[in-house]
């Protein structure tokens, strides 16, 4: 009897101490999730060498959007560094390998990715006390501009960082231009004009120590005038296919602002691809808005490859459309970023057939007024210009070919009442932005979703006030206020 009970004592006392083992080590991980400089404190720091200090010119954009290229090399060609494609936890000095661009040296820095890191996409770079990340491969042919997006972690206060420049493989650095104070808790853009010819590697380096944070996202170097902002206009071209684009290079597909500050909420999710970049909406299977640039250098002579895809990059807990979801509907899927915009490579047209760049859309809008007003669009780019795009849908309710719908696909898919887009047009150069004048031409026009309406484009014309109006979008933020009033509130003639 005393074995029988000492037995339950020792096994009671033993679950007791399991249980106790169990609660200590979630609140373990609990506190590791809410404070993540949890056992960070005694890492060891490797700090930088600066030796110089160089001089450049340094410009400043107010949420500016990311800045997406498709550059194939990594050394001589430029490109926009995510950080998306690892994760790294701690804060470390270590090298990261970063499939965008190549392997980073990490100093009292991390890669971010929960609900107050400030991010494009997933995730970004978080770097605190007088911590880096640093390129650890050169640029061989040097670089013309780097754009880098940066905000306060959090409830942090304000931080100062500058960037670094190495020539001599990382055994030094140099602060290169202005000292950068990060005030904001959005995202917004630095550029440093570096033009520099030597080989290079670049990186970011906080100056102000102390627990303050930033996070730093879409670190893009530009190597040379095509690339990026463009070149020096010129030319004007006048087939349908590719070859020169008058000077002038791909630029971002959202230079001119986030128009719902989209992020990682199910009905306004920011998605960006090479090819454009998107506000999806889960709750109706449609974006939201896309946004592109448009030139030369993104057309060429492939066809249409018609490769309907359910984009798999959505959240698993988000409703993602496939080509089988239009079936039978009397509505088309409609291209929001066009087919013929993206047809220089076959990936680069595939791409647009995601089916998160796609909206119910009556074929009498679809072939009507909608495809004559890209068939325009384009046409300007063959006279010497660039055109930046967004373009999206309204309201619900449309007129297919099977009658008026409010939804499809069992009520997951909202028909839109009209598709809206806005253009800004400019003479092929750079650094866009400053370009824009109060009269810089600017195109709006707003078309019903609906059977038997006009084929020319010209009679759906509206202004830009009017387009923000009916969708609470805010267009073309990038541009001074003064000037943004005039554009926006004028008709084009």
């Amino acid at each position: 009897m005393i074995t029988n009970s000492y037995t339950i004592f020792l096994m009671k006392f033993l679950k007791l101490n399991l249980v106790f083992f169990i609660i200590s080590t979630a609140l373990l991980f609990t506190s590791c999730e809410s404070n993540e400089e949890f056992n960070d404190e005694s890492i060891e720091f490797t700090p930088l060498f600066i030796n110089s200090e160089i001089e450049t010119e340094t410009n400043y954009y107010d949420n500016q959007g990311p800045h997406e290229h498709n550059f194939s090399g990594k050394r001589t060609s430029g490109f926009t560094e995510g950080y998306e494609s690892v994760t790294k936890f701690t804060y470390s000095t270590t090298n990261v390998d970063l499939s965008s661009s190549g392997i980073w040296r990490f100093g009292d820095a991390k890669i971010g990715q929960n609900s107050r890191d400030r991010k494009f996409g997933r995730k970004s770079a978080r770097i605190r006390r007088g911590g880096y990340i640093v390129m650890n491969f050169n640029m061989d042919n040097g670089a013309k501009t780097i754009r880098i997006r940066h905000a306060k972690y959090g409830r942090d206060d304000n931080s100062s960082w500058r960037l670094v420049a190495s020539y001599d493989d990382g055994a030094s650095w140099s602060f290169v231009g202005a000292t950068i104070n990060t005030t904001s808790t959005t995202l917004n853009t630095v550029s440093f004009e570096v033009n520099e010819t030597r080989s290079v590697r670049y990186g970011v380096s906080k100056i102000s120590g102390g627990s303050n944070r930033i996070n730093i996202d879409n670190f893009e170097i530009v190597t040379d005038p095509t690339d990026g902002d463009g070149g020096d206009g010129g030319g004007n071209g006048d087939g349908d296919g590719g070859g020169d684009n008058g000077g002038n290079g791909r630029n971002s597909n959202l230079t001119f602002g986030n128009p719902s500050n989209a992020d990682t909420s199910p009905n306004n999710y920011f998605l960006m691809r090479p090819e454009y970049t998107l506000s999806y909406n889960s709750s109706k299977g449609t974006p939201n808005w896309v946004s592109w640039h448009l030139n030369r250098a993104w057309t060429g002579n492939e066809g249409r490859c018609n490769c309907f895809m359910q984009d798999t990059s959505l959240p698993d807990s988000f409703f993602s459309p496939t080509e089988n979801d239009y079936r039978r509907s009397g509505f088309q899927r409609g291209h929001i970023c066009p087919s013929a915009d993206r047809d220089a490579t076959p990936q680069e047209n595939a791409n647009t057939y995601f089916m998160t760049n796609m909206a119910p859309q009556a074929r009498g809008n679809n072939l009507g007024p909608w495809a004559d007003f890209e068939r325009y669009l384009r046409s300007l780019t063959r006279r010497g210009n660039e055109v930046h795009i967004i373009a999206g849908i309204a309201g619900t309710g449309g007129v297919g070919t099977r009658g008026y719908r409010e939804t499809i696909s069992n009520g997951n898919i909202n028909v839109p009442d009209s598709f809206w887009k806005v253009a800004l047009v400019l003479p092929n150069g750079s650094d866009d932005i400053s370009r824009v004048t109060t009269s810089t031409r600017v195109i709006a026009v707003n078309m019903p979703n609906d059977q038997g309406i006009s084929n020319d484009w010209r009679d759906f014309i509206t202004t830009v006030d009017d387009i923000e109006r009916l969708t609470n979008h805010d267009f073309f933020e990038n541009v001074p206020n003064a000037i943004e009033a005039v554009i926006e509130s004028r008709r084009d003639n």
